[in-house]
């Protein structure tokens, strides 16, 4: 409960701010867009400070009305919002999604807080513009079109000063604001440092679902991904730009503006492609036919700077948009509503895959064995670390069965959440709840009909839904969401985890039935630095990455250290790493420098280093701690909502203990600040 006179205090700061401006104490230590936001309330909006609180919420339909305009990003948002909510749990904070103009549409709240955010007035349909509740992070991120933080007394009405609040917009592809995403606490005691960790959380999902209405609006477009740095590519950094068929530039993203260096869309849409890269837009319509998903170097315009780029090509209206992938996690917001029906892509050749499976013996006599099983209708359960090259195992199975002709339809269970993975598996009929296509949609048990369906991280389903799949595996047939009429299903399954699915069974996280329904027989893949054949997938993943062209050449100490190194990402991680450093260097030479450091160091010390080494003066406690600390980080992938919850920590005893021990906050190295 707020004293009295810590109310009376902040209505007497916030008139002397505006009315003494820079003079007033408390000016000092305000943001600028928040003193700007105090300066709006009592000028523009005649607000009162020591007002009391009278919440606009909107009637039931009205808020309906503004949920339905949003479409299908709203759907993407929910997704994006429990991404958010997961690594934030625990800490007091509910994820909030509001309309442009302030309208609380979706919430996310710890459930035994409810009650006090609804006290706040922070619930479904309530309005949180500036006009109605002064200085916040959801309304002065409205008026300011930027990402803001508002920590309790920066809000202007005294009634909030216990509130503090994250915003970020969503934009559509145009730079016009669609939508907030808030992340708020009713009672904050999180100091500054923790507040910049939250903001940059929401601004990073905010940012995603951004990135997905810009490819969904401008998917019958060219659009051109690029950045100055090659790692960057195909994360929330990248700067888009949508195309004509002219070769007109359409659209950019904020991102563009940033890295070529404009400050108003008007600057750039409406040009010639050519005037802004310098390239030819015909180069450009080649480039995208003959080599796919390629990165080349290209200079820009105005000042020659050299930028990564890499092209999609338009498609149909109705075909869902590219995944997006978040940083530092495994999880897709843009394939969570089933694309309709379409006909089968076509599949690569059995022998194309079989060379992207290397010549490793137990690979390829596991190979051998699984697909004599495949074709007689065996299931095959495939184990393996992440990134060994479990999903291009299954395409080859498919490849090298009689089926090679049918959809390979593959779904990551881990990357979708628990409230879509539902209508993701199995479609849902016309009218099956809010939002729903009017013609529904197919599932991707549908769309595997007569072909292969690939289950990868089986062991991350939810217990409920391991029901369902097991009834549709026995009895060949799948009943949409909101229908009443089953549909048969002509389906071979492949599934694959990284877990031991039959440790999940003894615990009770996992159906003992399904399993053994699954497990027809089990392969397990073996890691990256345990495969004979290293160098020969080092030759051909750079080859492939150099798409088309010549590949650089590898100077011997180099060739030693990639592969001396470890590889914990396996394959995933080495061709991330050969992309780069081929986009780096074409046509020339890699050495020794050119290498990631903990790569360069594995020349050495044949491993790679522990990350973040810990204090030198750590005590054999600390550093037991550490190493308990850094196992269960491991185990967890990072979650630091599980993690916290696995040790029996807060998550802000958790954030404390990382930074004493220096650990990062996610498996790419990212540090904590000190």
């Amino acid at each position: 409960m707020l004293r009295p006179s810590a109310l009376v205090e902040h209505s007497t700061q916030a008139f002397t701010l505006v009315h003494h401006g820079g003079n007033a104490p408390i000016a000092r230590r305000l943001d600028r867009l928040v003193a700007s936001s105090w300066a709006r309330c009592v000028k523009e909006y005649g607000i009162e400070p020591r007002a009391r609180s009278e919440h606009v919420v909107l009637d039931t339909g009205s808020l309906k009305e503004r949920q339905q305009r949003l479409g299908e990003m709203l759907r993407v948002a929910h997704a994006e919002m429990e991404n958010l909510y997961e690594q934030i749990a625990g800490s007091g904070y509910a994820v909030i999604l509001t309309d442009g103009e302030g309208t609380i549409l979706s919430a996310i709240t710890d459930p035994l807080l409810k009650r006090e955010f609804r006290r706040a007035g922070l619930w479904l349909g309530a309005v949180w513009d500036e006009r109605h509740e002064g200085t916040n992070g959801i309304g002065t991120c409205i008026a300011e079109r930027r990402p803001v933080t508002v920590h309790r007394d920066e809000h202007f009405m005294s009634y909030n000063i216990g509130l503090s609040c994250s915003g970020a917009p969503i934009t559509d592809s145009q730079g016009r604001l669609l939508a907030v995403l808030d992340a708020s606490s009713v009672n904050s005691s999180d100091t500054r440092a923790v507040q910049r960790h939250t903001m940059a959380l929401v601004n990073t999902s905010a940012s995603l679902i951004s990135r997905y209405q810009f490819l969904n609006e401008q998917v019958d477009r060219w659009v051109l991904r690029f950045h100055s740095r090659a790692e960057f590519l195909g994360l929330p950094q990248e700067a888009l730009i949508a195309l004509d068929e002219r070769g007109l530039v359409r659209a950019v993203n904020a991102a563009a503006l940033e890295q070529l260096g404009f400050d108003d869309r008007a600057e750039l849409v409406g040009r010639p492609f050519d005037g802004v890269f310098q390239i030819e837009f015909g180069e450009i319509e080649r480039r995208a036919a003959s080599q796919p998903g390629a990165v080349w170097p290209l200079r820009e315009c105005r000042h020659g700077r050299r930028f990564f780029v890499t092209v999609s090509a338009p498609r149909l209206r109705s075909a869902a948009p590219a995944g997006l992938v978040l940083p530092g996690r495994s999880r897709t917001v843009a394939t969570f509503v089933p694309a309709p029906a379409a006909a089968p892509p076509a599949q690569p050749s059995a022998a194309a895959d079989w060379r992207r499976l290397g010549s490793d013996p137990r690979v390829c006599e596991s190979l051998r064995r699984a697909a004599q099983l495949f074709v007689r209708g065996v299931p095959i359960l495939l184990h393996g670390a992440t990134g060994t090259g479990k999903e291009v195992f299954a395409r080859t199975l498919h490849a090298l069965s009689p089926r090679a002709e049918r959809p390979f339809v593959a779904i990551n269970c881990a990357s979708i959440p628990e409230a879509l993975i539902e209508a993701e598996l199995f479609g849902y009929a016309r009218g099956a709840f809010t939002d729903a296509a009017k013609e529904g949609r197919r599932g991707k048990i549908q769309l595997a009909d007569g072909g292969t369906l690939f289950l990868d991280e089986i062991g991350d389903m939810p217990l409920a839904l391991q029901a369902r799949l097991l009834r549709v595996l026995e009895e060949r047939e799948v009943l949409p969401l909101g229908s009443e009429r089953p549909l048969a299903v002509d389906i071979h399954v492949i599934s694959a985890s990284h877990r031991d699915l039959a440790q999940m069974v003894q615990q009770g996280a996992f159906r003992e039935d399904l399993y053994y329904r699954l497990n027809g027989m089990r392969f397990t893949l073996p890691l990256l630095r345990e495969r004979s054949d290293r160098e020969e997938l080092l030759a051909r993943i750079l080859a492939e990455c150099a798409a088309g062209g010549a590949p650089p050449r590898i100077a011997a100490p180099a060739r030693s250290a990639l592969l001396a190194y470890s590889w914990p990402g396996n394959i995933r991680q080495m061709r991330h790493v050969l992309q780069a450093l081929a986009a780096l260097h074409e046509g020339g030479e890699i050495g020794l420098a050119d290498l990631p450091p903990e790569i360069a160091a594995a020349a050495s010390a044949g491993e790679t280093p522990a990350p973040a080494a810990p204090p030198d003066d750590s005590s054999p406690l600390q550093a037991a701690e550490r190493r308990a600390l850094l196992g269960e980080l491991q185990k967890q992938r990072w979650n630091m909502s599980r993690t916290a919850r696995a040790l029996g920590l807060s998550r802000t005893t958790l954030y404390r203990k990382l930074k004493k021990h220096r650990l990062p906050l996610a498996h790419d190295g990212s540090q904590l600040p000190r």
